[in-house]
C-alpha cells in the first residue's frame, strides 16, 4: 500500500515543506488541494516554468504527488460547463507536474434533475473529457461524497461512462456515516473502479478521531484492497482537526502500517 495526506492538514506549508515533512514521517506521497488558498503553489495559474519546478521538486524529494484534489462537480446544469472546463485545466496541470490522478465530485444534484438524469449528466460530462485525460496519462476519480455518498449511485456513473480514464475515489467514511453501506459492501460495489482513497476516522458524535477510535474500519478496507490490483494511494483527509499535524500525521500512518502488517 501507498500512503499520502492532503494539504488540508498543513495549508500553511509550501510545497517544499510539505514534501519534506512527508518524507520525514514515511509517507509515499502528498495530495495538494487546489483552489483553497493553500501555500503549495499547485494551482491553475502556475505557469509552465513553475509546473516544471513542481515536478522536479517532487522527483528530487522522492515523494510523489499522488493525486490533485479539485472542486470540480457536474450534477448541476447551471455550473456544469464551467466545471467541465475547469476539469480540463486540472488534467493539464496534473500531467504537467507529473501526477496521474485528479479527484472530482458528482456534486449536489441541481434543480429539475432526478437521480437518473443526474447520473446521465455526470457520466456525459466525464466522458466529454475522458479522452483528453487518457492522452495526458491522467485518471479522473469521482469521490463518494455529497449527493453521491451511496456507492451504488457512483457505480451507476461508472457503468454508464465506461471509460478507462474514469474511476472512483473511495472516501471510506461517507458511505458508512450516511448509512448507505458498510466498508465491505462499498468495496464490493466499487472495486472495479477504485483508483484512489480518502481516509479518516470519526463517529456520529465526533467528526474526526484517531484511526481505530471511530466507526470506520480501516483495517477491513486495507484487507480488501489487497485482493485487487490497487496501486493508488490511501490519502489522509484531515480538515481543521484541533490536534497538531505533527502529532497526528505520523500517528495515523503508524496505525495504517500496523494494520497492513497484521494482515
Amino acid at each position: 500500500m501507498k500512503y499520502s495526506f492532503m494539504s488540508f492538514s498543513c495549508p500553511e506549508l509550501t510545497l517544499n515543506e510539505m514534501l519534506s515533512m512527508a518524507k520525514e514521517f514515511g509517507y509515499d506521497g502528498i495530495e495538494p488541494r487546489i483552489s483553497s488558498n493553500h501555500r503549495h503553489g499547485v494551482e491553475f495559474d502556475a505557469n509552465q516554468i513553475q509546473r516544471k519546478e513542481i515536478r522536479q521538486t517532487a522527483i528530487d524529494t522522492g515523494i510523489a504527488i499522488g493525486c490533485v484534489a479539485t472542486s470540480c462537480r457536474y450534477a448541476d446544469l447551471k455550473t456544469n460547463q464551467d466545471m467541465v472546463n475547469d476539469t480540463m485545466k486540472a488534467i493539464d496541470l496534473t500531467a504537467d507536474i507529473g501526477s496521474s490522478r485528479i479527484r472530482v465530485f458528482g456534486g449536489k444534484i441541481g434543480d429539475g434533475l432526478d437521480r437518473n438524469a443526474a447520473v446521465d449528466l455526470v457520466a456525459k460530462s466525464l466522458l466529454s473529457i475522458a479522452d483528453h485525460a487518457s492522452e495526458r496519462g491522467v485518471t479522473i476519480c469521482m469521490e463518494t461524497h455529497d449527493d453521491w455518498c451511496n456507492p451504488t449511485d457512483v457505480a451507476a456513473v461508472m457503468k454508464k461512462a465506461n471509460h478507462p480514464a474514469i474511476a472512483v475515489n473511495w472516501d471510506i467514511m461517507h458511505p458508512v456515516r450516511r448509512s448507505y453501506a458498510t466498508i465491505e459492501e462499498s468495496f464490493e460495489v466499487l472495486k472495479p473502479w477504485i483508483q484512489h482513497l480518502h481516509i479518516h476516522d470519526g463517529s456520529a458524535q465526533t467528526s474526526l478521531l484517531p484511526i481505530g477510535e471511530g466507526d470506520i474500519d480501516h483495517k477491513s478496507a486495507i484487507e480488501r484492497l489487497s485482493t485487487i490490483s490497487f496501486d493508488g494511494y490511501l490519502s489522509g483527509e484531515w480538515i481543521g482537526w484541533n490536534d497538531p499535524y505533527r502529532n497526528y500525521l505520523p500517528r495515523e500512518l503508524q496505525t495504517l502500517k500496523r494494520y497492513q502488517d497484521e494482515l
